[in-house]
């Protein structure tokens, strides 16, 4: 595992290449130090969404729950009154757009990587996101249908190159929105209002 100190060696190294490759080159590059209109995601990110993916073959979902997390202001909550800007940001136009967009945020519910919860925008108006890595974690140990294990194992491999213990820590303890997906995770809850099976 990767310590801070370790980490910041590197970015200073990867800075100083960047530097002889691309000299003077940081005034045209995004920094979120000084743009506004960022958010922190994990470096895993690609390997989660590609989970995403091959959990939900034919329907890939990665592009719905991307722009939930872009969506966010670093708290893990999203405000879903817009919907048609939520579906068209994921991809999704047309008349079905909206249609197909709330299928897939009812995907990304069932697998627990979401919550949803009613509001004056209707039964979808606020949604929170839970740590990704616990849940492919928990699909993984419950072997649920469609999780490759090469797939977990390479993301697995990266969270600890970057330093991520989540993937090897205990679970987090009970809070009052926790409850068991199934029987089989009983011991080790997914958070959610309600059991769902996967």
């Amino acid at each position: 595992m990767a310590a801070k100190k370790e980490l910041s060696a590197i970015a200073k190294k990867q800075l100083a290449v960047r530097e002889q490759l691309w000299p003077a080159a940081s005034a045209w590059l995004w920094d979120r130090n000084a743009f506004k209109g960022f958010t922190t995601i994990p470096k895993t990110m690609p390997l989660i969404m590609k989970i995403m993916d091959e959990m939900t073959k034919g329907a890939p979902v990665s592009s719905t729950y991307l722009t939930l997390w872009c969506a966010t202001w670093d708290n893990s909550y999203v405000t879903l009154g817009k919907s048609e800007e939520m579906a068209h940001s994921s991809g999704f136009g047309g008349q079905r757009g909206v249609h197909t967009w709330t299928t897939r945020m009812k995907k990304l519910q069932d697998l627990h990587f979401i919550d949803i919860k009613a509001g004056k925008s209707g039964p979808m108006s606020h949604a929170i996101i839970w740590n990704p890595h616990w849940i492919i974690r928990h699909h993984y140990e419950s072997k649920t249908p469609g999780l490759l294990e090469s797939s977990y194992t390479a993301m697995l491999e990266r969270a600890l190159e970057v330093g991520a213990i989540d993937l090897t820590m205990p679970y987090p303890g009970s809070s009052p929105n926790v409850a068991p997906a199934a029987s089989a995770m009983a011991e080790t809850p997914v958070p959610g209002p309600a059991p769902h099976s996967v």
